[in-house]
């Protein structure tokens, strides 16, 4: 995800598989059918929570978002600037004071817009909890 080139078109197999062979079986009583249920709801739950890890991933803060926000910065800031413009001092002071705002702000949603990589991200500690030891194990290239 962090390197973009996962898409929604493929599924996971292997959660596919797993809800395929889980609505395949026949339960026999009613305790396997609630078992089943179940199943196939935590089943749905993670493609579902894969696809949302997905779309995010591939959301971005676009040029026309950017030009709007610092737009409205630059535009504030005249207006400060106008309002305090008969005491230097405290136009100086104002004006300081939302330009940090406005550069904090800024950084805060670029750093924000790409969620699963760089130094503030999302990291995958969690689903790798949910991944058996064997399957951790086995290396990418396959051996």
């Amino acid at each position: 995800m962090a390197h973009e080139h996962l898409t929604l078109a493929p599924l996971s197999t292997h959660l596919v598989e797993a809800l395929q062979l889980t609505i395949s079986l026949k339960p026999q009583d009613e305790s396997q059918r609630t078992a089943q249920r179940e199943i196939v709801s935590a089943l749905r739950t993670a493609l579902n929570a894969r696809r949302q890890r997905i779309i995010i991933s591939q959301s971005e803060v676009g040029p026309v978002k950017w030009a709007a926000i610092l737009l409205m910065g630059l535009c504030t800031l005249i207006a400060i600037a106008v309002v305090h413009s008969d005491n230097r001092l405290a136009c100086a002071m104002a004006v300081t004071l939302f330009a940090t705002g406005i550069a904090l702000s800024s950084l805060l949603i670029a750093a924000y817009s790409r969620p699963f990589t760089g130094e503030i991200s999302v990291k995958p500690e969690l689903l790798q909890q949910v991944i058996p030891s064997e399957m951790a194990t086995v290396q990418p290239n396959g051996h």
